[in-house]
């Protein structure tokens, strides 16, 4: 087994540096993790630190890079972007945003028109605006174990303990555990958290309060991967147009990573509004909200008093329109997602395997290339199914070896590992030699 490689005095110099001049330290605090690795580049499904060390990347900076680092194409195409001299115009349209959007609302069924931000976290605040407008209501339900980015409205805990949360509730809500200082008391009364895959608790609370909408992400995947129990997304939808409120998908994650469509295209769902991110765009900063024709016409309402705002100097920044341009159009080639499922399945058995012979207890769900290893008996249905039984303590241990040992997992337990295009039969084959070495430290 090698050695794990001491930071090096150029490492210690940008971490200083950093501490001194950047509050936290680190650009976006969730990114503060300890071995405290400086990377300098990232190719493929590569990325290299500051002392030179090679990882297979499996973190892909939060799941972004569904083609891999600094994929040919997608730089190419911005490249090109930059010669013909596409610019941020700042006034009226553009034929790449245009572009852009038709390609948009082809791939994904509900999507009648869209609008574009910089970020998902973006995207969700209009969603909940333009629901707000629509209703002429003011309370959200969010779902327990979700994350739909930083603002006010939506900044609850993602992974709270036992002890804050408390055990499972039958027909009931959880209390908003604020992720951050800051947030107003107020704000928090009208968000109501309710488990995933508890639409009874849903309907409580749908007749309970004034409800404008209800945002979950289709399969919870940033405490791993936690499928829907069947039906349970049809009956939230359904739900919500009985009670009168607006259906949100949150696909920031679960977007182009799962199919050209989302999620709800591979499935067949149609929610009234829907947001992407981070794939979209294979690492530039792009958010997309999208869905129906007379929820996304708020935006340009004639009433005033129904319009909702919706401005951002750099929304659609040319360079980030084109990186998603060229994206999506790789996305729309043949065998694209079947490769990236095979890829994925045969990581899956491969550590299924391995796992199983070390006689360690683990499940390992998968959406198309989003996949988490859970060391628990059965696939969890919810956060508490992962508090009562996942062994955090093993999660972050196997980690930290994998890491030390050339292989990049973020180093938080349950977070969602991502497999690329860019990821080869031979970077699978690696991760399990190397695998199979970690384990036996285990």
């Amino acid at each position: 087994m090698k050695k794990v490689v001491p930071q090096s005095k150029k490492a210690e110099s940008i971490a200083s540096r950093s501490s001194t001049f950047i509050a936290g330290g680190v650009v976006s605090l969730n990114r503060k993790v300890t071995p405290n690795i400086i990377f300098e580049k990232g190719r493929g499904s590569r990325i290299v630190d500051i002392n030179g060390k090679e990882y297979i990347d499996y973190h892909s900076a939060f799941a972004p890079y569904l083609l891999g680092h600094n994929n040919d194409e997608v730089n190419r195409f911005v490249r090109q972007a930059m010669k013909d001299s596409w610019s941020l115009m700042g006034s009226g349209t553009t034929y790449w945003e245009a572009e852009l959007a038709e390609l948009l609302c082809d791939a994904v069924p509900s999507v009648d028109l869209v609008q574009i931000t910089n970020t998902g976290s973006e995207a969700t605040a209009h969603a909940i605006r333009l629901a707000r407008a629509y209703t002429d209501r003011e309370h959200i339900i969010l779902t327990l174990g979700g994350y739909n980015g930083w603002h006010n409205e939506v900044a609850r805990a993602v992974m709270p303990t036992l002890q804050q949360i408390g055990p499972r509730r039958e027909k009931d809500e959880y209390p908003y555990l604020p992720m951050s200082a800051g947030i107003p008391k107020s704000t928090m009364e009208k968000v109501h958290i309710v488990n995933f895959n508890d639409l009874t608790s849903l309907e409580i609370i749908l007749k309970k309060y004034p409800v404008a909408a209800v945002m979950t992400e289709p399969v919870l995947q940033n405490i791993g991967v936690v499928h829907p129990r069947q039906g349970y997304l049809e009956g939230l939808i359904k739900l919500c147009r009985q009670y009168g409120a607006v259906s949100i998908f949150d696909e920031v994650k679960t977007g182009f990573r799962t199919s050209l469509g989302g999620y709800q295209g591979k499935y067949n769902l149609s929610p009234d509004l829907s947001v992407f991110g981070k794939a979209v765009a294979n690492g530039y900063p792009l958010g997309v909200i999208g869905g129906r024709k007379d929820i996304m016409d708020l935006f340009d309402s004639p009433d005033s008093a129904k319009r909702v705002l919706i401005a951002g100097t750099y929304n659609a920044h040319p360079f980030n329109t084109a990186a998603a341009i060229a994206t999506l159009k790789i996305l729309q080639d043949p065998g694209v997602y079947e490769k990236l499922e095979a890829l994925t399945l045969r990581l899956i058995k491969g550590l299924g395997s391995l796992l199983s012979a070390k006689g360690i207890q683990y499940v390992t769900p998968n959406n198309g290339s989003a996949f988490c290893t859970y060391f628990t008996e059965r696939a969890p249905e919810d956060l508490h199914d992962i508090l009562y039984h996942h062994n955090f303590e093993l999660d972050i241990k196997y980690r930290k070896l994998l890491i030390d040992h050339g292989i990049y997992h973020i180093p938080i337990p349950c977070k969602q590992g991502s497999v690329s295009l860019a990821h080869s039969e031979a970077d699978i084959d690696k991760t399990l030699e190397i695998t199979s070495q970690i384990l036996k430290f285990i």
